[in-house]
């Protein structure tokens, strides 16, 4: 199941999902969730991340059709989660309202999921698993996770290097590309999904 290790193929699986989970785009939303008085706790939101990319690894796809989702269908869920936090970026409105139920810790949810181990994240796990051996994958989101953790603890840092402004230009191209990741997201699942029926029609 682990196969051998293989270097390449690591660094490839590692730049695949490091792209998926594109943590410097995330940067905005985290100073966001502070400024609204939310905590995001660096080491704890990276060993959370860790253990639900290795959870989806081992049993993902058991999982969802434990609850007969498909893969395809959880992706088009996540999808409109992230939709919605960039249109939150782009617009400067607040659509997840915080109530007095709200917990201060923002570390799960939103940052670790949908925003670090999102749909597109975990269908990427499952899909590169038929690419490269076990033990490539699993390093590479040990790495990732760590590059996660060394972002969050920077966060701070990188808001006085670029000031308001520089934050502010930030939040409003990350948002877009949030979005536009979404959308393909959406778009390349619920396609995928409208297929499956029409051929069960058949």
């Amino acid at each position: 199941m682990f196969g051998t290790f293989n270097f390449q193929d690591f660094i490839s699986a590692f730049i695949v999902l490091f792209a998926i989970i594109d943590m410097p785009g995330s940067i905005p939303i985290i100073l966001k969730l502070r400024r609204r008085g939310k905590v995001v706790v660096p080491y704890k939101t990276a060993c959370l991340a860790f253990i639900m990319f290795i959870i989806f690894f081992f049993v993902g796809e058991a999982f969802l059709k434990l609850f007969g989702v498909d893969i395809s269908s959880f992706a088009v869920a996540g999808s409109l989660i992230i939709f919605v936090m960039a249109l939150e970026m782009i617009l400067d409105i607040e659509i997840f309202k915080s109530t007095e139920d709200s917990p201060k810790d923002s570390s799960f949810f939103p940052v670790v999921f949908p925003l670090i181990a999102g749909a597109g994240a975990l269908t990427t796990i499952l899909s590169i698993r038929a690419q490269y051996d076990g033990i490539n994958i699993l390093c590479a989101i040990l790495l990732n996770c760590i590059v996660v953790y060394g972002v969050l603890r920077l966060t701070k840092n990188l808001e006085r290097l670029l000031g308001a402004g520089g934050i502010y230009m930030l939040q409003k191209f990350f948002g877009i590309i949030l979005l536009a990741i979404s959308v393909k997201l959406f778009t390349t699942n619920i396609t995928f999904i409208i297929e499956s029926i029409l051929k069960g029609q058949h």
